[in-house]
């Protein structure tokens, strides 16, 4: 033991330990340094840039050999990586505040055009009517406005919705449930940032918006999905073959049905709110 290291009093959990983190919960000794100008700049620098090297190394694992972070966590190596949860919420936060492609929000017309449309219908009608409003411009500002807000908080309903499936595709694998609902946040973060973030700053850049509808979109997620799902199958299933092909297409359709499912639920919660 390091004898020239000061005594403290954990003033968390009152530990007496030597050094500056308490040996028992892990809180830091506040020093003079702490509280300097340069300190409080770093502060705003990582809170801006999210510059932390374990996001930075995180974040490159889900893009570049998805699963191995899921995997990593489930084998229990985790100080080295961002906890995917909290990758998530980073992602999630940037992704609302410049939501341009809709993936886990839902205007009222992209609600109109789903597979339900006609009870979608009836019940704006019906809201409508109780709300005294005639123009379903007004409505749908008032609509998207909650929706957007909303889906931020229910983005975790997905999650659930999507990883049940894969209970199914791989439950003689021996994984729990926990396991398939993390491979699924790890899922939800690769969208985020290269079918939302990355794809929006592209399209923005070279100016290509009137070019990107709705079937090359979907033809973007249904590669970069199966990207995701035939490495994570690899990576955390240890699937092989055949079969990991067939998995992956299957949870191709499962997440189609999921996404809808979320859809009709945010709508739903969404209209009550209004």
């Amino acid at each position: 033991m390091n004898n020239s290291l000061p005594d403290h009093i954990c003033k968390n959990c009152g530990n007496p330990f030597k050094g500056y983190y308490c040996n028992v919960c892990g809180e830091k000794v506040i020093l003079a340094e702490d509280r300097s100008f340069r300190s409080f700049l770093s502060s705003i620098l990582m809170a801006i840039t999210f510059a932390d090297e374990k996001v930075i190394k995180t974040l490159w694992l889900v893009v570049s050999r998805p699963g191995f972070i899921t995997h990593e966590f489930a084998e229990g190596r985790r100080v080295k990586y961002l906890k995917p949860l909290s990758l998530f919420f980073v992602l999630n936060l940037i992704y609302f505040l410049f939501p341009v492609i809709q993936l886990f929000n839902a205007s009222l017309n992209t609600q109109l055009m789903a597979p339900q449309r006609e009870l979608v219908r009836d019940i704006i009608a019906h809201k409508m009517v109780n709300n005294h409003m005639r123009d379903i411009a007004s409505f749908s500002l008032v609509y998207n406005q909650m929706s957007t807000t909303l889906a931020k908080l229910m983005v975790m309903v997905f999650v659930v919705i999507a990883s049940l499936p894969l209970n199914l595709l791989y439950r003689k694998k021996g994984f729990f449930f926990t396991d398939h609902v993390g491979i699924t946040v790890e899922l939800v973060c690769f969208n985020l940032f290269v079918n939302a973030i990355l794809l929006t700053l592209l399209i923005r850049l070279l100016g290509i918006g009137h070019y990107v509808d709705e079937l090359t979109l979907t033809f973007i997620f249904i590669v970069t999905n199966l990207y995701f799902l035939f490495r994570s199958g690899s990576t955390f299933y240890q699937e092989r073959g055949w079969k990991l092909a067939v998995k992956s297409v299957g949870m191709i359709l499962c997440l189609k049905v999921a996404l809808e499912i979320y859809r009709a639920i945010l709508f739903l919660v969404t209209i009550s709110f209004l």
